[in-house]
This record gives structure tokens, sequence and C-alpha cells, in this order.
């Protein structure tokens, strides 16, 4: 049954192109947050951090795989984990196919996580993923840019998370592990720079799904924020198209 307003097609054009108003809006602003973005200055990266890779320890600098730019997405998937967090696994069947483009682009995509290799690679080969995945047990990396959180810091009640203090249990699923995006420069001398790290709902657009879902009549038609979301290899059976027997 259809729960929703119908209108003659006029009308529908009326309300259409009111919205579009509002979509031109966001737009223009999403391209000053950009720009405002790329203005960002920069902190030189002076600690040497070091992960483990299927070719061996790799420092920072390595991971650029020769090019200047570098994106690391922080994917939840901490010690003694068997499976990574049904969010970021979300987002990472998302990566594969931008991998080729951004190469070609001069830029790197890797994802972090404090998890041991092994449990990366195995929990890699269930997802059937293949984009660059490397561990940072042991490093500093994920604490210092505020997507780990030691037992002394969790047992204060407080963390900072997404620039800001934030109390321990005020969002669902409070743990040692939250996710984020850092962005890093690599220059011709070698040095490294971070330029940007976004967190919580900040990195959002790199979901394509959300972003055809929002188009879709009945939206994310969830019950909070991804509440529908499971591991690509756990949904159950899905709604049926509607469709003619051939």
């Amino acid at each position: 049954m259809v729960h929703h307003a119908v209108v003659s097609r006029e009308e529908w054009l009326r309300a259409r192109r009111a919205l579009l108003a509002k979509e031109r809006e966001a737009t223009h602003l999403r391209d000053a947050v950009n720009a405002a973005r790329l203005a960002l200055p920069w902190v030189r990266v002076d600690k040497n951090y070091m992960f483990d890779t299927a070719e061996g320890k790799r420092s920072l600098a390595d991971l650029f795989e020769g090019r200047s730019q570098l994106i690391v997405y922080h994917f939840m998937l901490g010690p003694g984990w068997t499976a990574g967090c049904p969010g970021c696994s979300f987002l990472a069947d998302h990566f594969d196919g931008t991998l080729p483009h951004l190469n070609h682009h001069d830029v790197t995509l890797v994802a972090v996580s404090r998890g041991s290799l092994e449990s990366i690679e195995a929990y890699r080969k269930r997802m059937g993923w293949h984009f660059p995945w490397v561990s940072s047990a042991g490093s500093e990396f994920n604490f210092d840019y505020r997507v780990s959180f030691s037992d002394e810091q969790l047992a204060s009640g407080e963390v900072e998370y997404n620039f800001e203090p934030m109390r321990v249990g005020e969002r669902d699923g409070d743990h040692e592990e939250s996710p984020g995006l850092s962005a890093f420069f690599k220059d011709e001398d070698g040095t490294v720079y971070h330029s940007y790290s976004s967190y919580a709902r900040g990195f959002e657009e790199l979901i394509g799904t959300l972003m055809i879902l929002d188009r879709a009549p009945k939206g994310r038609n969830e019950q909070g924020t991804m509440s529908f979301v499971r591991r690509h290899d756990e949904y159950g059976d899905a709604p049926k198209a509607a469709c003619c027997a051939h």
C-alpha cells in the first residue's frame, strides 16, 4: 500500500524544482567545504611509524607506493578480533573499484588496523577484497590519530574523538576502536605531512550504496544510523524484484 502523497505530474514538477534548488545549494556548499579542506594547513609527521605488511615491515612513507598522496582508512579490526566492524566492512566493499582511478591520479589508498596481519589476511580472504591493508600492531599510529583508545583512556570515562571530548558511552558501540580516515602528502625529499582526518559520519560520502539509497523511494529506511548494514556475506534472503515469469 502506498503511504505517500500522490499528485499530478505538474504538481510533482513544482515540488521537484523546489528540491532542485536545495540540491544546487548543497552542491555549492560542498564545493566550498572541499575548497576549505584543501586550504587546511599541514602537520609534519616526525614519528617513524612502522607497519606489518605482506612484504614485511614498512614505514608510513613506504605505504605511498611511489605516489605523493596517501589515504588511510582506519579500519576497525582490533587485536584478537576475528572479523572487522560491519560498518567498516560496508564502506570497504566500495574500495576495490576505485583503486585504478586513485592510483592513476597519484593517490594510494590503504586500510590500517591494529589487528594482526594474519587476522587481516583471513578476513580479507573471507570478504574477497584486494585493496592494500596493513597492520599497525605495536605502533602508536592508531592512538595518535585518535581511532584507538587504551584501557586507561576508556576507564577515565572520556576520550577525544572527532576533535572533541566525548564521554565513554555517548555513542553506540563504544570500545577501544573507532573508524576514521586520514590523508597524507609526501614531498620529493621524503618528508611526510598529515593534511586531513575525518571521523564518525565525516566520510559518509565514500559509501556509494548510501548515496544510491538516498535517491530510492524509501531512502535508507533505517531504524538508526546504518542499522540495516551487515557484512555482505551475512544478509538473509533479499526481497525479490517484481518481474514477469519467463
